[in-house]
């Protein structure tokens, strides 16, 4: 039998075939795609064309979207600063630069496109609408009045066209003031509104201002110059443009004005600015997009009824043009507003009446100012004095706030509605709205506006532009995203295939056209005039049935039935009507009296279906249809049964028949339900007489006892047919029945002849007494109509026991009533309470008292506890409140015993204790998990400590600083889930855990909760999904961690709730994974559940995909089968076990599999598929293919074999004889180095030991460690602490920056800080590195907050990282401010364990190195050594040199000496230094006097001579000068030598000698110290010696390598203490790297492609590599000491083993490798041990909490920060803050918790102090 496997089941994979992406695009939903963003977009009215302006590029495009041409703008040489044209030579600065499309007009009467962009100072071309290839007119050469843009991308231009000019309006918003700050000019003129002219006229230049001097300009400017223009259209001879701006630098909220111009008034004197506002309050004040257009009939009388305007300003007609506007509030939320163009001006007409006639009052109330004006004069004397032309004013004006026009919101949305087009159809506005989420939405613009419909197809996760356009003939919408275009029709209604979702819709575009079927706008149905033909949609009716007559009719008749259709449309005679009831059709006509009424027949009996069980009447569907296919509506028709009623009550079948609706009769003869008849005979019960039914009614008695035989009496009527009498009748009966105490049983007669029921409404109650009355108290609580009795049921002869049961009494054996026994306990809830009491304590036990008076007394564990009566149940439970536990007096014994018995008396005297005992204790909640939660609450959280499980949960309440933590779950621990935290505060917020148990015990923890920021959604992709769900949904945002239970959630219903939903996954603090839910249905709404908090989603539901079932044939393992579906794309794997094929007798080219494609969870059969036949080669022809191209493969591998080693045999002989060539001359000098090798082991460490170790102060280890490696210098101000600030504004200066600090102590400011700066290219790896170490010093009085801006600037590093597929370059360098803020924070923590730990075996090992390095030869000039462990610093020659001891005396010190080894080879210079390292070796460096500042002396005898390393004795070789040594003034062993301190360099010896030092830096200085540069003289001599000569003169340099050896021995033991102390986690191991590894250990196991070798890259990263390596290349960061380039260049191999054994990768060795690779070649195992060891100790180290480590960060802030240069780093920070002020403010601005904290007013106000300004802040 054949088996496949579909999708997942891959066991092996024979054949795969692949689901090809496929988005194909939509031939009703044309798209184009731009390589960049879209700036503006324009459509020709004419011929239908669009013109596209985008950055760099500009199209040209059909109206089906179909580029035509296109031309590149960008990007081009240009810079801000230089003045057009461009060129490398005019601007040196210039770069390649984007060129951002700013304005696009459309110019048909010249056929020309008007063209500005942002390059070239916002320079406009003319190119043809024909082709915009062609350029029509360029020219770069006109100077400033031909700048027409901005250059700024980011202020808005927008333009009109008038008759013979254009008028432009660009507002200085950005650049302007960000000039200012910088101190320079504007790049922009000051003009806001300028006119220019189109072509050449007299003077004029193309472009060129009509007008020189505008009255609308920015000049001086001021923060209300920041306009926003985002609209211009000119109308009725005016021009309009609408912007927004803010109305002075107090007040940050931005307001809307409209402003006016006459088309013909160049000078502005008409310019007049209206405010309008959009609600009462004008909450929603800025303006976000706009559209002018029609009103229409319907919103025109909407409008005209308005209570606020319609009366005052007259009504406005459907063809007045509306101003359409979309604004914006302060919390993202948006409306439209709608302004007649009539009432905008009327009211700017009452602003310039006010101006002329009333000096410029309204109502005695000032109503205009001017916004522009530079005169000082007030207010009110703006228009007095002034005489007015008819169309002069004095000055630009402007209505005051209170005289804005004001509209209503006619719709209002969550997100910003960042587009408007409005259209009329069928007399109705209809609005389409762009959102920031790139949905279209369809707004009804009626009495009520509301969104009908989806939003349209075709939309993108991306923002929608101001660029929403219809097309010329307005059936179709242009929709522009980020770089998208689409062109959607503006209506669906073809999608619509029946009336109903034909009407839902509401829209206006839409009818039900009823004569054709289909849903159409009117214009497309041919019989639209006539009445009720086309339904408007809006209107929401169908075409339905009325009634029918005869309403229905019995199964078994068949008539004629006149259905009444009230809105049937007025038919023809050519029309032909039918109805269709189930399937069967018949003809129907229309009444002649009346048209809507249709006839048709009804089916025959028999073609009626069956009536269905338990229902008397069967519906049946029909339909008229029109002309054999048109459906003009249905319903259904009721046929009943009469016969069937009496299924509804078999027991009343007579009433049931004559009470049914469809007037049945009943015949009492033959016992049947019959339809009714005219004239019935006298056995007929007639409809609705239920009272002549043949019945029994009225049982006695109505209770009855179980076990016991009692009479019942109940009363016959109407019984004549029956032959009985109407009386009473009798019967006794017994029933038995245990289960229940009561149960209603009912019976009924029955005719025996007949076997037919008689009605019989006979109910009885049958009851048991022992039923729930299991004991004593119980029975005797019973009900007296009960008569129960607690006695002995049944005697037993041969037990004594007596069985006592609640019994009927007269089942009863005894006469006389038995007394209750004594209570007994069962059960104690709870069995251990606190010592206070005061909680409820339930007894479970029997007979303990028949009401709750009589509870007497009740004790718990001997402390009386207070009985809680409306709690009591009868006999089984009571429950009490327990006291407090008694603490005996001070004389007395403590008791011991918390616990005890429960004691309870009742009534009677009788009492009983229990065998339980309940205790008293202490319960002592201690700690939380988790400590912290969204403020949103919905976190549970888990309290431990000790006996917590005292009491129930009923009787223990959580509470977290007040706010109740509802308990879920009580025991050992208490799990609770947090409330909701609406205060309003900084988070996080850290409160008090309560724990109540009862009412008087209150325990508080140790532990606080702290109330975090709720999570946040920043997106989500994607956004659709199919109904079959299961797609994943990738969700993005902040603070997911803190979440516990995420889920995605679909509503379908507002009002019930129904729901479905799927859980998600929590990534990272930043991603979650969601799969879709499963729906069938469009749902109403889509959430995203974060624990409390909800998040709406804008997600869409697509009907699942079907498939065309097609046949693949001929397929192999390689084949692809492509399966297109529009703009979905699908994976899917078709795999076949391999089993299959063998085990098959059919021919495998015949086999058909099913192919399956699978989406989210959903699975569909796509196709067949069968695969070609499998080709089986015979055995007999494999074997000798194979075999015998191995054999001549083996035979030509043994010849090269051989041949090759008999080559390398003759190289072995050739080698082997150099070789003892060398052996000899290498055997004399490695027995001198092995001897020297030996004396320095000998005598090193007793030399090491001397002084102490000279640590640095934490400043200047902070200093060397964050400033110097960037600055290379002591000059920074950071090193010397001072800033230059004048006296007189110290004060403010201080003031200022502590401002600033307390701004860089909020979280959202510094991360937009951090953020923005990093987003500029000009802000390089060494400005990050000054920043960030600025940074640490600025917070180092805060290192707690200075972590955790740490860690969330890492977590973003990390994720980028990780999601770029390269988590292991994480932390390799510092390019980013957050690694360099991670450097220094080890530098900060570390400083201590440098101190106490590995700082002596760092001292160590420099001392070690320093000696040895200073035991050999030293070129002075070279800088090269005889003992090294670099290779290219070793000294190639053999330089004779002999160890000296000189006896030296420090000039003004006292008569004793210090004896010094020197070699007689040193400079001068070098033994100076040697003896100022050993005269002051318990100084540290900086303390110590340097060798320029001290003069030698030596004096052999009588004289004294001044020692220098160059002077007039100096040996000259040529043009070389050789340094002087202590050889060359033939000073001898034990020489005295005098040492004296320096004040006045003026000798000549003195002099010479510092400007020796000098020259020994210059490249073109002719010294040499130990070997001489070979020059160009000496080459030629060189050539005419002999080989002979060179081999005696010269050694070979690699023999000097063993050197190396020798001192890499001498160091060994110094360097393994240096790695032990840093790689050892058996000591002290700093809190901090515990912390940070752990920390990456956490964020390892959170990302999913994080392995173990990336995680040691990151430790690597982090701390060897990052601060290990630093110490030991540079000891002068934590030791005082000078580090020689000499001993610097060997740290530096030390260094590159400690990184080489860091790393994962293993080096491999060869003879190409670097010597010092090759040199620790043997040790990098035990070193990479050493490191894996390290990582693998701290891991299992007790972790740091966030608590332990915040302790330790504050006590090194209270160590240190008041060493440090705070403020001069805060004044250093905002250094770059003031340099990119404008971006900073504008991330600010963007950011909701920064405008909460109002950061921006504050940066501001720091601004104005520091920098001194005059500001109204």
């Amino acid at each position: 039998m054949e088996r496949w496997w579909a999708w997942r089941l891959t066991v092996v994979a024979m054949v795969t075939a692949h689901l090809a992406p496929c988005r194909g695009v939509d031939p009703e939903n044309p798209e184009f795609s731009s390589t960049t963003l879209i700036n503006n977009v324009v459509v020709h009215p004419a011929t239908g064309r669009l013109y596209v302006g985008a950055i760099n590029n500009l199209y040209q495009l059909t109206a089906d979207l179909e580029q035509e041409s296109s031309y590149v703008t960008g990007p081009k040489l240009d810079n801000r600063q230089c003045t057009p044209p461009v060129t490398t030579v005019s601007c040196k600065d210039a770069k390649d630069t984007p060129n951002y499309n700013k304005l696009l007009l459309l110019h048909p009467a010249k056929n020309q496109l008007v063209v500005c962009g942002s390059l070239f100072r916002g320079l406009c071309s003319l190119r043809s609408l024909d082709s915009v290839k062609d350029e029509v007119y360029f020219n770069d050469n006109k100077g400033e009045k031909s700048y027409v843009a901005s250059a700024d991308e980011t202020v808005s231009v927008v333009g009109v066209i008038l008759a013979f000019a254009v008028i432009t309006v660009k507002p200085l918003l950005g650049v302007f003031l960000r000039q200012v700050a910088k101190g320079h000019s504007s790049l922009d003129n000051m003009k806001l509104i300028s006119t220019r002219v189109l072509e050449e006229e007299g003077d004029w230049d193309v472009f060129e201002n009509i007008i020189e001097t505008a009255a609308v300009q920015s000049n001086p400017f001021n923060v209300k110059y920041a306009h926003d223009f985002r609209f211009s259209f000119k109308s009725n001879g005016f021009v309009y443009f609408l912007f927004s701006r803010k109305l002075n630098s107090h007040n940050h909220k931005n307001f809307t004005f409209i402003s006016r111009i006459c088309e013909e008034d160049h000078n502005y004197y008409s310019y007049t600015e209206l405010q309008l506002n959009c609600s009462a309050g004008n909450e929603f004040s800025k303006v976000l997009a706009a559209f002018v257009g029609p009103a229409g009939e319907t919103l025109a009388q909407s409008l005209s009824r308005s209570p606020r305007y319609g009366s005052e300003y007259g009504p406005i007609s459907a063809h007045d043009e509306v101003l359409f506007a979309t604004f914006s509030n302060e919390d993202d939320s948006s409306a439209m507003c709608m302004y007649p163009l009539k009432f905008i001006d009327a009211q700017i007409y009452k602003v310039i009446d006010a101006c002329y006639n009333h000096g410029g009052l309204i109502n005695n109330q000032l109503a205009v100012y001017s916004p522009y004006s530079t005169s000082n004069s007030k207010p009110e004397e703006l228009c007095s004095g002034t005489k007015c032309g008819a169309e002069h004013l004095p000055s630009p004006l402007a209505s005051k706030a209170e005289f804005a026009l004001v509209a209503e919101p006619s719709w209002t949305h969550g997100r910003h509605l960042t587009a408007v087009a409005v259209a009329v159809e069928m007399d109705h506005a209809v609005a389409f709205l762009g959102t920031v989420d790139g949905q279209v939405l369809k707004l009804h613009l009626s009495a009520q506006p509301k969104v009908y419909g989806q939003p349209l197809s075709g939309a993108s996760r991306h923002k929608v532009n101001k660029n929403l356009l219809f097309d010329s003939s307005l059936q179709h919408l242009y929709i522009t995203t980020d770089k998208k275009i689409t062109k959607v029709p503006v209506q669906t209604c073809h999608l619509m295939t029946d009336c109903h979702s034909c009407v839902e819709v509401k829209d206006p575009y839409c009818g039900w056209c009823v004569l054709e079927g289909r849903c159409t706008r009117k214009q497309d149905c041919s019989r639209s005039a006539e009445t009720n033909a086309w339904l408007w949609s809006p209107n929401g009716k169908c075409v339905e049935i009325a009634a029918f007559d005869p309403l229905n009719i019995s199964c078994k008749k068949t008539n004629q039935v006149s259905i009444s259709v009230p809105s049937l449309p007025r038919l023809r005679t050519s029309d032909k009507l039918h109805c269709v009831f189930n399937s069967l059709k018949s003809d129907a006509v229309t009444h002649k009296d009346d048209p809507t009424m249709v006839v048709c027949s009804l089916p025959d009996p028999g073609k009626i279906p069956p009536t269905p069980e338990q229902q008397d009447f069967v519906s049946v569907p029909m339909k008229i249809l029109l002309n054999e296919t048109v459906e003009v509506t249905s319903g259904e028709y009721h046929f009943y049964n009469c016969a069937a009623t009496v299924w509804k009550n078999p027991n009343t079948p007579c009433i049931s028949c004559v009470t049914s609706q469809w007037g049945c009769q009943w015949n009492t003869k033959d016992y049947t339900c019959g339809d009714k008849v005219e004239n019935p005979e006298g056995h007929i019960v007639k409809p609705s007489q239920r009272e002549n039914c043949p019945q029994f009614e009225s049982p006695e008695p109505l209770l009855i006892p179980v076990g016991y035989k009692v009479p019942i009496v109940f009363q016959g009527r109407n019984l004549e047919s029956y032959e009985v009498q109407n009386s009473a009748v009798c019967l006794c009966m017994q029933f038995a029945y245990n289960d229940q105490q009561e149960v209603n049983i009912s019976f009924h007669i029955k005719d025996q002849d007949r076997n037919a029921k008689i009605d019989s409404t006979l109910t009885v109650t049958l009851y048991s007494c022992s039923v729930g009355r299991e004991d004593c108290s119980l029975c005797k609580h019973a009900d007296d109509k009960y008569n129960c009795e607690w006695c002995e049921e049944t005697p037993h002869e041969t037990n004594d026991k007596k069985n006592m049961k609640c019994v009927y009494k007269e089942i009863c054996k005894s006469s006389e009533p038995t007394p209750c026994p004594k209570p007994t306990i069962t059960d104690v809830i709870p069995r251990f309470g606190p010592l206070n009491g005061s909680i409820a304590v339930t007894i479970k036990g029997s007979n303990m008292g028949i009401k709750k008076e009589d509870v007497k007394k009740i004790t718990v564990a001997g402390v009386n506890c207070k009985h809680l009566e409306d709690r009591y149940s009868v006999s089984t439970s009571v429950v009490c409140e327990i006291g407090p536990k008694r603490t005996p007096p001070s004389d007395l014994p403590p008791d011991t015993t918390r616990s005890g018995p429960v004691m309870i008396e009742v009534e009677g005297n009788r009492s009983t204790t229990s065998e339980i005992s309940f205790t008293y204790r202490d319960p002592d909640p201690k700690y939380i998990h988790p400590k912290e939660g969204p403020a949103a609450g919905g976190t549970n959280i888990t309290i431990t400590g000790d006996n917590l499980d005292t009491a129930t949960k009923d009787d223990v309440t959580v509470s977290i600083g007040g706010i109740a933590c509802d308990v879920l779950s009580f025991g050992t621990s208490i799990i609770c889930k947090t409330g909701s935290f609406s205060a309003a505060a900084s988070f996080p917020v850290s409160l008090k855990v309560t724990v109540k148990y009862g009412g008087n015990t209150i325990k508080n923890l140790l532990d606080h909760f702290n109330y975090t920021e709720n999570p946040k959604i920043t997106g989500y992709s994607p956004n659709t999904s199919f109904f079959c769900g299961g797609r994943r949904i990738v969700v993005t945002g902040t603070g997911f961690n803190l979440i516990q239970s995420v889920s995605m959630k679909v509503l379908f219903n507002t009002n019930n709730g129904s729901t479905v939903e799927s859980m998600c996954k929590i990534m990272n603090d930043s991603v979650l994974e969601c799969n879709s839910p499963k729906v069938s249905s469009q749902p109403v709404k889509t959430q995203l559940h974060l624990d409390n908090v909800k998040e709406d989603l804008t997600f869409k539901y697509y009907p699942d995909p079907t498939f065309k079932v097609d046949t693949f044939t001929g397929l192999t393992d390689t084949s692809v089968i492509v399966v297109t579906v529009l703009k979905w794309d699908y994976d899917c794997c078709v795999f076949k076990q391999k089993e299959t094929f063998s085990n098959l007798n059919v021919d495998n080219s015949k086999m058909l599999f099913l192919f399956q494609v699978q989406f989210g969870d959903g699975k569909w059969i796509a196709g067949k598929v069968s695969f070609t036949r499998e080709v089986i080669i015979p055995l007999p022809i494999i074997i000798p293919a194979v075999i015998v191209p191995m054999l001549v493969f083996i035979a030509i591998s043994i010849y090269c074999y051989r041949r090759k080693s008999q080559q390398a045999e003759r190289e072995y002989e050739k080698v082997k004889h150099q070789l003892e060539n060398l052996e000899e001359s290498v055997r004399d000098r490695c027995k001198k180095e092995f001897t020297d090798l030996m004396i320095e082991m000998e005598d090193h460490t007793s030399d090491l030991s001397e002084g102490r170790i000279p640590f640095l102060d934490y400043k200047t280890y902070t200093d060397r460690n964050f400033f110097l490696p960037s600055k290379g210098g002591d000059n920074d101000p950071m090193i010397i602490g001072k800033i230059q600030i004048p006296e007189s504004r110290r004060a403010t200066v201080t003031q200022a920056l502590n401002q600033f600090s307390n701004l860089l102590n909020s979280k959202p400011f510094l991360i937009n800080f951090i953020r923005t700066l990093e987003s500029r290219p000009d802000f390089n790896a060494r400005n990050r590195g000054n920043f960030a170490s600025l940074l640490t010093v600025a917070l180092h009085g805060k290192l707690e907050y200075y972590t955790d801006i740490m860690r969330t600037l890492l977590l973003e590093l990390m994720d980028e990282h990780v999601q770029n597929k390269n988590p292991k370059l994480m932390l390799r360098r510092s390019e980013t401010v957050v690694e360099r803020m991670l450097c220094n924070w080890m530098s900060i923590c570390l400083y201590q364990f440098l101190r106490d730990s590995a700082g002596e075996p760092l001292y160590k090992l420099y001392k070690a190195l320093k000696h040895q390095v200073e035991k050999g030869p030293v070129d002075a000039r070279l800088k090269k050594a005889k003992y090294t462990l670099n290779d290219t610093g070793l000294l190639g020659d053999d330089v004779e040199y002999a160890a000296l001891t000189l006896q030296v005396l420090v000039h003004g010190e006292g008569p004793d000496v210090t004896p010094v080894k020197v070699l007689n080879c040193d400079t001068i210079t070098q033994v100076k230094e040697k003896i100022i390292d050993q005269v002051y070796r318990n100084l540290p460096y900086s303390q110590r006097p340097k060798a320029e500042g001290v003069a030698l002396e030596w004096r052999p005898g009588s004289t004294g001579q001044i020692l220098s390393d160059m002077d007039l004795t100096s040996q000259t070789e040529g043009r070389w000068k050789r340094l002087n040594t202590l050889a060359h003034y033939n000073v001898r062993d034990n020489a005295t030598l005098v040492l004296s301190k320096v004040l006045h360099t003026q000798s000549f010896h003195q002099h010479q000698d510092s400007h020796d030092e000098k020259n020994a830096l210059l490249e073109d200085d002719n010294t040499f110290h130990l070997v001489r540069p070979t020059d160009e003289i000496d080459e030629v001599k060189s050539k005419r010696g002999s080989m002979k000569d060179k081999a005696m003169t010269k050694a070979i340099t690699e023999i000097y390598l063993t050197r190396l050896l020798s001192v890499k021995g001498t160091l060994q033991q110094f360097v393994d203490n240096f790695f032990r102390s840093v790689l050892c986690t058996t000591a002290a191991v700093p809190p901090a790297v515990k912390y940070f590894f752990d920390f990456l250990d956490e964020q390892a196991e959170r990302h999913d492609n994080v392995d173990e070798e990336t995680l040691h890259i990151w430790k690597t990263n982090s701390l060897p590599m990052r601060f290990w390596v630093n110490i030991l290349r540079n000891p002068q960061f934590i030791l005082d000491v000078h580090v020689t380039e000499v001993v610097d260049a060997s740290l530096h191999v030390i260094g590159q083993t400690f990184m080489d054994a860091c790393t994962k990768t293993e080096h491999k060795l060869s003879r190409e490798s670097p010597s010092n690779k090759l040199l620790y070649a043997k040790e990098i195992s035990t070193y990479k041990k050493m490191v894996d060891d390290y990582y693998r100790g701290i891991r299992q180290m007790v972790p740091v909490s966030d608590q332990d480590m915040n302790t330790h960060l504050a006590e090194v802030s209270r160590q240190h920060t008041d060493k440090l240069n705070t403020q001069v780093a805060l004044h250093q920070l905002y250094q770059y803050a003031s340099k990119y002020f404008d971006l900073i403010i504008q991330s600010l601005d963007e950011d909701p918790a920064a405008q909460n904290r109002q950061l921006t007013l504050r940066l501001q106000q720091v601004a104005a102090a520091l920098e001194n300004k005059v500001t109204d802040l």
